[in-house]
C-alpha cells in the first residue's frame, strides 16, 4: 500500500537571493527524497515557501527604500524562479504572506493561549540604537557567558549548544552595524517549553533512526528549556489574534513562531487549491504517514523541539479547537518522523557571506553552468554529514572526472554507437552468464540505491548508482561490440541490447538526483511523456482580491517507476546528444576572479 510522505522543506528568507549554500541544506536533498517516493508509487507532499516576516525583511526595506512587502514580493519571485530553474519539484512552494497562513498560525497561537501554553511576561526587549526598530535574536552576538565562544548568538551559542537571551551574552552587539544593543522593558507572549520537557525527553529519546547529530543536540538542547518569546515590537508580521491587539500595529507575532507553521499551512493551501479541501488530512492526520524535515544545522531546534512542542500543545486533549481548515477532527498531527539536518557549506575555505562578496547565488549559477551539474556536485561532495568546503577545482574535477566520464560517457558511448549502426533497440541474441550477471547487478541497484536514499543517505546511493554506471563502462570496454561487430554482428547486438537495457534503469536511479538528464536521456531512447518534469506555476487569488504565484507540478502524469524499466525491441532511437558538458579548466582562474573582485 502506497505510503504518504509530506516533505516539508526549511522556508528560505525573502530579504535577498539564495546562495548555493541554502540549497545544499534544504533543496537539493528534499527533492531527491520527493521524486525518489513519487517513483516508488508513494503518494507525497513536498511544501514550502519564502519566509516573508520579522526584522530582516523590514532591514532589507529600509535599505532599498520600499514597503516590506515589497521586498517580500521581489525575493519571492526571484526564489521561487531559482528553485524552479534547479528543478525543485514542490507540491506547492507559496509565501507566509497569504491569508491562509494568518488564519493558520493565528488558530494555532488563540489555541495555545487559550490551554495556558502561551504566557504573558515582562521581559527586556533588545532594540537598536541606531533604528530604534527591534532586534531579532539572531541578529545580535557576543561572548557566551558559558564557553566563553565570541560568536554565540543571541538565541543559542552554536559551540557549546547552550539556550540563551541576548540579556546573557558578554558584549552584546548588533550584526547589522556593531553598535551594543537598547534594552527596554516590554511585554510579550513566550510559549511554556518547560511544560513539554518531559515529553519533548521521552519522544526524542525513541527516535534512534535520526542522524547522530540531530539527535544528540536536541537532547542537550532539552536540558534547559526556558520559555520562548513568540511576539516581537514590530509591525510586520501576522498580527496577535487577541481582543487587545485588534486596533494595534506596534507588536506582531514574531517570525519562527508563524513560519514552522508554514508546513501546515502550506498543505491547507494545496488542498484547497486543489479543490479538494480535506485532502491536507490524509498526510497530518493519518498516524501512518511520514514526516519528513530538511533544512540546515542552524535550524534543527526549531524542527526537533519548538514545533514539535507547539503540536504537542495544540492537542495536548486530543483535538484541536481551531477554525483554519472549517474545524480539525479530534486527531491529532503527526510529529516529525525524521529531522533531516545538513552541515554546512563554505566557499574556497570562507563562510558564505553576501555582505562581504562571499557568496554564489543560484541564478548566477544557473546562468553558466547545468543544474544536474551543481545537484551532482552538492550531493556528492556536499554537507550531508559534515562540514564540505565548494572550490571551483574540484567542481571542475568532479564534473569531467566522474559525472562526464563516467555516466555521461558511457550514455553517449551507448547511444551514439547504437543510433549509428542500428538506428533502433537491436534484437539480441541468447545471454551469456556474464551478460545477465551485468543485468542482474545494475536491477538490484533499485533495491540498494533505494534503500539508502529512504534512509537519507544521498551521498551513498549516488555513488552506488555511479558505480554501477562503471560497471557497464567496463564491461563494454571489455567485450568491444565495436570490433566484434565485423564477425559476429548478433553478438554485437546483444551487447549492445545489454548496455542499452543498462542504460534504460540507469536513467531512473539517476532520475532522484539528475532529473534534467534523465528526462532527455527517456526521449533518446525513443519514449514520450515525463519521468521528471516540467514544474509549472500558478496564480491564485484570495477573499481580499491579492493574488499570490506557487511553484507546483502536475506529478500524477509522470510515467516513470522505482524497477527496471521496459525497452521495447525495435524501438526506435532518437539522435542523441552529449548528456553533460565537460569544463573548461580555465573557468577555475574566471570564477575565482570573480570572487576577488567582489571582495575588493
Amino acid at each position: 500500500m502506497p505510503q504518504h510522505i509530506l516533505v516539508a522543506v526549511a522556508w528560505p528568507y525573502a530579504n535577498g537571493p539564495r546562495h548555493i549554500g541554502h540549497v545544499a541544506g534544504f533543496g537539493v536533498p528534499a527533492d531527491i527524497f520527493a521524486r525518489y517516493h513519487r517513483l516508488a508509487g508513494n503518494r507525497v507532499l513536498m511544501v514550502s515557501g519564502t519566509d516573508e516576516h520579522g526584522t530582516p525583511i523590514t532591514i532589507v526595506a529600509e535599505k532599498e527604500g520600499l514597503t516590506p512587502r515589497e521586498v517580500a514580493d521581489r525575493y519571492n519571485r526571484i526564489i521561487a524562479d531559482d528553485l524552479h530553474n534547479l528543478g525543485l519539484s514542490y507540491d506547492l512552494f507559496t509565501r507566509t504572506t497569504t491569508l491562509n497562513h494568518y488564519r493558520v498560525t493565528q488558530d494555532v497561537f488563540k489555541t495555545l493561549f487559550d490551554k495556558g501554553y502561551v504566557l504573558r511576561q515582562e521581559t527586556l526587549g533588545a532594540f537598536s540604537a541606531t533604528t530604534g526598530r527591534t532586534l531579532p535574536d539572531r541578529y545580535i552576538e557576543g561572548t557566551c557567558p558559558l564557553c566563553g565562544y565570541g560568536e554565540a548568538r543571541g538565541d543559542q551559542c552554536d559551540n557549546c549548544g547552550s539556550q540563551l537571551d541576548p540579556t546573557d551574552l558578554i558584549n552584546p552587539r548588533s550584526k547589522i552595524d556593531g553598535s551594543p544593543p537598547v534594552f527596554k522593558t516590554t511585554e510579550h507572549f513566550f510559549l511554556d517549553l518547560p511544560a513539554f520537557a518531559e515529553r519533548l525527553q521521552n519522544w526524542i529519546a525513541k527516535q534512534e533512526h535520526w542522524r547522530p547529530n540531530v539527535r544528540s543536540f536536541s537532547l542537550n538542547f532539552i536540558k534547559d528549556l526556558k520559555p520562548r518569546p513568540i511576539t516581537r515590537d514590530l509591525d510586520w508580521g501576522v498580527p496577535i489574534p487577541l481582543p487587545e491587539y485588534e486596533h494595534r500595529d506596534d507588536k506582531r507575532i514574531y517570525v519562527w513562531f508563524d513560519a514552522v507553521i508554514g508546513y501546515l499551512s502550506a498543505s491547507i493551501e494545496w488542498a484547497h487549491n486543489r479543490g479538494t479541501p480535506d485532502a491536507w488530512r490524509d498526510w497530518w492526520q493519518n498516524r501512518y504517514a511520514r514526516h519528513y524535515y530538511f533544512m540546515g544545522k542552524d535550524n534543527i531546534v526549531f524542527h526537533t523541539v519548538i514545533w514539535p512542542a507547539q503540536l504537542m500543545g495544540v492537542f495536548s486533549d486530543g483535538h484541536y479547537a481551531g477554525s483554519a481548515a472549517g474545524a480539525f477532527a479530534e486527531v491529532s498531527l503527526q510529529l516529525p518522523y525524521n529531522v533531516v539536518s545538513s552541515e554546512f557549506l563554505t566557499m574556497e575555505g570562507k563562510k558564505f557571506s553576501s555582505s562581504r562578496g562571499v557568496v554564489i547565488y543560484v541564478k548566477d549559477f544557473l546562468s553558466r553552468y547545468d543544474a544536474d551539474a551543481l545537484r551532482y556536485f552538492l550531493t556528492i561532495a556536499g554537507p550531508e554529514n559534515q562540514d564540505t568546503d565548494f572550490t571551483w577545482a574540484e567542481f571542475v574535477r568532479r564534473n569531467n572526472d566522474e559525472l562526464v566520464a563516467t555516466w555521461g560517457n558511457l550514455v553517449n558511448r551507448t547511444l551514439t554507437n547504437v543510433h549509428r549502426t542500428f538506428g533502433a533497440v537491436p534484437r539480441p541474441g541468447t545471454l551469456q552468464e556474464g551478460d545477465q550477471r551485468l543485468l542482474d547487478e545494475v536491477e538490484g541497484g533499485f533495491a540498494s540505491v533505494g534503500a539508502m536514499i529512504e534512509d537519507v543517505r544521498f551521498k551513498a546511493a549516488l555513488t552506488e548508482a555511479m558505480r554501477l554506471a562503471a560497471q557497464v563502462n567496463s564491461y563494454l570496454s571489455e567485450q568491444e561490440p565495436w570490433k566484434v561487430i565485423k564477425d559476429d554482428p548478433e553478438r554485437a547486438a546483444t551487447i549492445w541490447y545489454v548496455a542499452l537495457r543498462c542504460v534504460n534503469s540507469l536513467k531512473i536511479l539517476f532520475t532522484p538526483f539528475l532529473p534534467f538528464s534523465s528526462q532527455r536521456l527517456h526521449e533518446y531512447l525513443g519514449f514520450d511523456g515525463y519521468i521528471a518534469g516540467p514544474l509549472e506555476f500558478k496564480e491564485y487569488t484570495e477573499e481580499d482580491g491579492r493574488s499570490h504565484r506557487v511553484l507546483t507540478g502536475n506529478y500524477s502524469c509522470w510515467i516513470g517507476r522505482w524497477e527496471p524499466p521496459r525497452l521495447p525491441i525495435g524501438q526506435t532511437l532518437r539522435q542523441p546528444e552529449p548528456l553533460f558538458k565537460k569544463l573548461d579548466e580555465k573557468i577555475i582562474e574566471e570564477e575565482l576572479e570573480r570572487m576577488r573582485a567582489a571582495l575588493k
